[in-house]
């Protein structure tokens, strides 16, 4: 099913979602046998053997002249060419705006490069299409962006810096007005050539998106001080993420958000941020469903995750999530460890999602799931979470074990939690609206673990 499933999407055709299965008695041999087939089987971008530098442009990286120009001229170059590797030696490249890639682009920061962004919002205007929190608009310019593109990939062990004195991180508190705003246009509707949010508002962009595109891949630099989520992969397919280290405590600064997007895979890296790890989304309320583009055949494994929360699965989920696979990370101290949320606003189902192997220290809540997350827009578009398991979680002390809720109408269902071994939890259950919820051989301090009756 699932590589027939993967040829569908290949072709450009819709993905098959197929039934939910019977209440889960564990994951299989053979779905995690196919899922990582098909990251062996994920394309990295494709670029001719050549290089250029920005040098060649007049680019200095003396962290002071504005090297954009010479930045763009090398894409530029590169571009004409048929595509190759546009390189940043040792130094400080000193940005004012934003960096946009083309395809067959690979941006390489060598080890000891430093690209820092521009501290002045104007830079990063003009307004370009993008998805803020899920929802479709127009507004300041992603620091990196990569809009409809083939084969690209940044790389290197360089440094990706939206600098510690950027206006954007003071917007944090001012954007409320805007963010709701934005809410109610998509929640209605509104056309998207009305939806500019530009000079006078305050929507924070991300460090690194790409916003459609096909074989793509980020490797091995860090990034550090994103304005909001720092890697944001939308509307792609065949993406690689690795080895990557982000080490940025703003707020909201995700980790990697992967947002409706299929054939991607998160491997061996290191997160310590603001907000969650790694989050899977799919668009906002009717937005999100009108465009209909689920993330699917995800794999998460080998990352050391550190920050507010661990790993999460929404809000934005209204296009739908399905085989998403977390295996073998390390989770360490934060709020919540494993987070789903969705509201009545949203809409959307999520499922067949399989978390195993995790080795979790000390956190708030280990499973939280927020499925009455706070909706303001009066919506009657239940979000559907089903076929769940978690199993073989070596977990250190915990405020609370399992705390969910679900709006009646739409009960959190089918969930497994297998082999899951606690020093310690304060509280075990909260549920609201949970069916079929079953354990296996889950231990708290020694001692097993019942549902409550």
């Amino acid at each position: 099913m699932l590589r027939r499933t993967l040829l569908t999407a290949a072709m450009g055709a819709a993905l098959l979602t197929g039934p939910a299965l019977a209440q889960p008695t564990g994951s299989t041999p053979q779905e995690w046998a196919d899922i990582e087939r098909m990251a062996r089987e994920i394309a990295e971008p494709r670029f001719p053997n050549r290089a250029f530098s920005p040098t060649a442009f007049g680019g200095k990286a003396d962290g002071k002249t504005d090297a954009l120009p010479a930045i763009r001229a090398a894409i530029d170059a590169a571009s004409k060419a048929g595509g190759g590797r546009v390189e940043l030696s040792p130094g400080v490249w000193f940005v004012k705006g934003p960096v946009v890639l083309k395809s067959r682009i690979d941006l390489h920061l060598a080890k000891g490069a430093t690209l820092l962004f521009s501290p002045v919002a104007d830079h990063y205007l003009p307004a370009v299409k993008t998805r803020w929190e899920g929802t479709e608009v127009l507004t300041y310019s992603p620091l990196i962006y990569a809009p409809d593109v083939e084969d690209v990939a940044i790389t290197g062990e360089g440094v990706i810096d939206g600098n510690a004195a950027s206006e954007f991180h003071a917007w944090h508190k001012l954007a409320e007005p805007d963010f709701q705003r934005l809410r109610r246009m998509g929640f209605q509707g509104v056309p998207l050539a009305q939806r500019t949010f530009g000079k006078g508002t305050h929507l924070r962009p991300p460090l690194i998106q790409v916003f459609g595109g096909q074989r793509i891949k980020l490797e091995g630099f860090t990034a550090k001080n994103s304005p909001f989520w720092v890697n944001h992969i939308v509307y792609a397919d065949q993406v690689i993420v690795r080895k990557i280290r982000v080490d940025s405590h703003f707020p909201n600064n995700d980790g990697v958000d992967v947002e409706s997007s299929t054939r991607v895979v998160v491997e061996d890296s290191w997160f310590r941020t603001g907000d969650d790890s790694v989050v899977i989304k799919s668009g906002r309320d009717l937005d999100g469903r009108t465009i209909g583009k689920p993330s699917a055949y995800v794999l998460v494994r080998r990352n050391d995750m550190g920050g507010e929360d661990g790993i999460a699965l929404g809000s934005e989920m209204s296009g739908g999530i399905h085989d998403v696979f977390f295996t073998d990370n390390v989770l360490r101290k934060g709020l919540s460890a494993i987070r789903f949320k969705a509201n009545l606003d949203r809409g959307g189902t999520v499922q067949r999602i399989r978390v195993r192997n995790f080795k979790v220290e000390d956190f708030g809540t280990l499973f939280w799931f927020q499925l009455n997350y706070p909706g303001e827009l009066g919506g009657n578009f239940p979000s559907t979470y089903r076929d769940i398991v978690f199993e073989n979680f070596e977990v250190g002390e915990v405020g609370t074990f399992f705390d969910a809720h679900a709006p009646a109408q739409a009960p959190l269902r089918d969930v497994l939690l297998k082999n899951v071994t606690l020093k310690s939890a304060k509280k075990t259950f909260v549920l609201e609206n949970v069916e079929r919820l079953k354990l296996d051989n889950v231990t708290v301090a020694g001692q097993p673990l019942d549902l409550p009756r």
